[in-house]
């Protein structure tokens, strides 16, 4: 084990950032599981990008500083405040030209910096542009005071196209003496209240186009989460109708099944009784048949005995 404490290059390595609570959470693991997305320090960065963008920004930026200031002050053999220098105006790509590297390792490093300081730049002004969007709800007022502000320059654009109506039938009509050129004046007027009136509702259209996207698809996401919910609702139901009509048919055969030993022995009994019964029946029509041959046979064997006897008899007399 090191006495002296963990390694600074075990410290800050990328993997560490996975130790964060956040990350740790049996519940988050489960659910990049089930979305199949491992946390690794690509996700890791990503997260944290989201979450404080400043935070790490800044922190990204200050290390590269640091690491590329002392790598210059290595390679050009400067002091630590002139390698900061330009370390700084190199990534900030500034470039006054009063400090310039004159070893290979030195125009590497300096390259690199102007590379990263460009990246950080551009990562600098998306955060700031997003951070700079407006919320739902800040779109929602910001439409409804446009809508409210066009809808008055509207009416004011009307009443301007009215009055020039006005004006010229006035210098036209009513009037003994026309003035061509107070004419030509109300109607170069009256083009350009046609024309802002013409601006002013297509720029209404656009901002009511805007409202209307944003609305739709709120409006889509929500229906199509209600046909789903519907469809599931549906299916669920029928899934619910069939497992009712299985556990009827379950029953039936638990039923069918616990009958069965009383249907075996009645049937068992009913064919013992019909066996004895033809048994019984049987005897009793062979039984006449043999007691008439029985005696059909004993009257000429009685006969016989009977002529013997007598014969015998006459003989002894």
């Amino acid at each position: 084990m090191n006495q002296h404490g963990p390694c600074p290059s075990t410290v800050l390595r990328p993997q560490m950032l996975l130790r964060y609570k956040l990350f740790t959470d049996a519940s988050s693991r489960s659910i990049g599981a089930l979305n199949k997305i491992s946390f690794d320090t690509r996700f890791v960065m990503k997260t944290l990008m989201t979450i404080c963008p400043g935070t790490v920004l800044l922190v990204f930026s200050v290390s590269c500083w640091i690491i590329a200031a002392w790598t210059v002050r290595v390679c050009e053999r400067y002091q630590i405040k002139y390698a900061m220098w330009l370390i700084s105006i190199t990534f900030l790509s500034i470039g006054y030209g009063d400090m310039v590297p004159h070893t290979y390792c030195g125009k590497g490093v300096c390259l690199l910096t102007g590379i990263m300081g460009a990246g950080c730049t551009a990562l600098v002004v998306a955060v700031v542009a997003r951070k700079s969007e407006l919320t739902r709800a800040e779109k929602h007022v910001h439409n409804f005071m446009m809508d409210t502000q066009l809808y008055k320059k509207i009416k004011n654009t009307a009443a301007n196209v009215l009055r020039e109506t006005w004006l010229i039938y006035k210098n036209t009509k009513l009037v003994k003496k026309i003035d061509h050129a107070k004419v030509r004046h109300h109607q170069r007027k009256f083009l350009q209240a046609i024309h802002q009136l013409r601006r002013v509702k297509m720029e209404q259209r656009k901002l009511t186009d805007q409202a209307n996207t944003v609305a739709d698809l709120v409006k889509v996401y929500s229906n199509m989460t209600y046909d789903l919910v519907s469809e599931l609702q549906h299916r669920s139901e029928k899934l619910d109708q069939r497992i009712a009509a299985l556990e009827e048919k379950l029953e039936t055969l638990l039923l069918t099944v616990q009958s069965l030993p009383t249907v075996f022995s009645q049937a068992i009994t009913k064919l013992q009784k019909d066996f004895l019964d033809d048994i019984a029946c049987r005897l009793s029509s062979s039984a006449p048949l043999s007691q008439q041959e029985s005696f059909v046979q004993g009257q000429p064997y009685q006969k016989l005995n009977t002529t013997n006897n007598n014969n015998n008899n006459n003989d002894d007399k």
